[in-house]
């Protein structure tokens, strides 16, 4: 490239990342037959309800080659939650017939329709965000948002700016990823002008940083980032993104301008590990990995993935607190799961150092020294103030304890369900068997590096 300027580089990406008429005119088209569908399946329930085209294909800003339609069907607020689902299946299957049913905060439609990946979900038609039944209900308020205050210069800014967080890994609310949401995006363009705008300040971000695109703010968020929804002053837009993918866009910004290229905008793919390559990474590190592997539970990944952190979470704790000095962790999913901890410590004595209260401290003091002193442990003794015993350590390696005391620490309700159908344990260059199912997740564990 002879001129690297940021704008150089955004006007190519910005030709590349834009649909052709072609594209636009067959998207249309197809949404204009799934909405056909859906209003000739309304009128067969006998229901007042209407139904939306939303979401980035609404609202002019889907990438090339993105084959993606979102229709939401609104039915009245005062109708019960029980035939809103009953009522939304009914229209989805009509939209979707070859479509299968996934559950959110309720149960909707999504398949495949003339090469379309389609989505029909019903929600209630309120009267404004404020005023929700259900997550979903919001939806509707974003694309009128955007749609009105979107340009064609915006509309092309927000395609670059998507473009740019798939490039760095960092795009996608779902709670796999924790990323930045489309509408989130957009509503960073709108709120600077642009994206080259935008990059330049995100650069100079220091979290938490705040944003209150319609100045009505009503609470207090805590997270790194916070944009207020334009259409619910109680909510941030950012509330489910990581500290690192903010962390992400604002070490890409500065890199971006410091080298502008366009191969910050080209999503990255992760070569499998081999289970050879898996083993000889432990034994160079000289760390004591354990993994606990069981069949996946059959849930939608904004379930699964928090409970699996949560059980990671548990897991990694416990055997920090038993002195086997966790240096990182990480899950997987895929047909099975896994919960992996590298420990520092393979193997810990088999006695360990149990302090009492101080002497002085007479009820706490007689209590402990009572309970060991006809015990088969050492001591109690004095080391200065204290009552000291030294006793049999439960569980000297990470194995050892995640084998027979697993259940002891915090885990999700459909993981320890799981986990109660069995689990395996693997620990040291063992864990290389995990490579087959999880090879591109391995090499970016054992090769960390800042892009997600």
């Amino acid at each position: 490239m002879t001129d690297t300027s940021v704008e150089t580089v955004v006007e190519r990406i910005h030709d590349r990342v834009t649909p052709t008429d072609e594209e636009r005119e067959r998207l249309h088209a197809v949404a204009d037959r799934l909405r056909e569908r859906a209003r000739d399946a309304i009128a067969d329930l006998g229901v007042d309800a209407d139904v939306r085209l939303v979401g980035s294909t609404a609202r002019g800003t889907w990438l090339a080659g993105d084959r993606d339609i979102d229709l939401f069907v609104r039915f009245p607020p005062d109708l019960p939650r029980a035939d809103l689902e009953r009522y939304g299946l009914q229209v989805g299957h009509a939209v979707v017939p070859d479509g299968h049913e996934e559950f959110a905060e309720h149960p909707y439609v999504k398949g495949e329709v003339e090469g379309f990946a389609v989505d029909c979900v019903p929600c209630f038609a309120v009267e404004s965000a404020g005023d929700i039944q259900s997550a979903v209900d919001r939806t509707p308020f974003h694309t009128e948002y955007l749609e009105a205050r979107l340009d064609d210069d915006l509309r092309g800014d927000a395609r670059v700016t998507k473009a740019f967080l798939k490039g760095i890994g960092a795009y996608g609310s779902d709670l796999r990823t924790r990323g930045f949401a489309g509408y989130l995006a957009e509503l960073l363009v709108l709120e600077h002008g642009g994206f080259v705008p935008l990059v330049h300040a995100a650069a100079d971000w220091n979290p938490p940083v705040g944003f209150d695109p319609e100045s009505h703010a009503t609470s207090d968020f805590e997270d790194g980032l916070v944009v207020i929804d334009p259409t619910d002053p109680d909510r941030n837009v950012a509330a489910s993104l990581s500290a690192e993918n903010l962390a992400r866009l604002i070490h890409y910004s500065r890199d971006l301008l410091g080298e502008p290229r366009e191969s910050l905008f080209e999503p990255r793919s992760v070569d499998p590990m081999s289970a050879d390559a898996v083993g000889a990474a432990v034994e160079e590190r000289g760390t004591h990995p354990v993994a606990v592997r069981f069949d996946a539970p059959d849930i939608v990944d904004d379930q699964l993935y928090p409970q699996l952190e949560k059980s990671l979470s548990g897991l990694e704790s416990e055997l920090g607190r038993r002195g086997f000095d966790p240096l990182r962790s990480t899950c997987v999913a895929d047909e099975t799961a896994a919960l992996l901890v590298e420990c520092q410590i393979a193997r810990l004595p088999a006695i360990e150092r149990h302090e009492g209260p101080p002497v002085g401290v007479r009820d706490h003091a007689e209590g402990f020294y009572d309970a060991y002193a006809d015990g088969p442990e050492t001591g109690p003794y004095l080391d200065g103030d204290r009552y000291v015993v030294e006793r049999e350590r439960d569980y000297r390696t990470p194995e050892a304890f995640a084998e027979d005391a697993l259940f002891s620490v915090a885990l999700g309700p459909a993981i320890e369900r799981s986990l109660d159908d069995g689990y395996t344990v693997l620990a040291g260059e063992e864990i290389a068997t995990l490579a087959a199912e999880f090879g591109p997740e391995l090499r970016a564990y054992f090769y960390p590096s800042v892009w997600g």
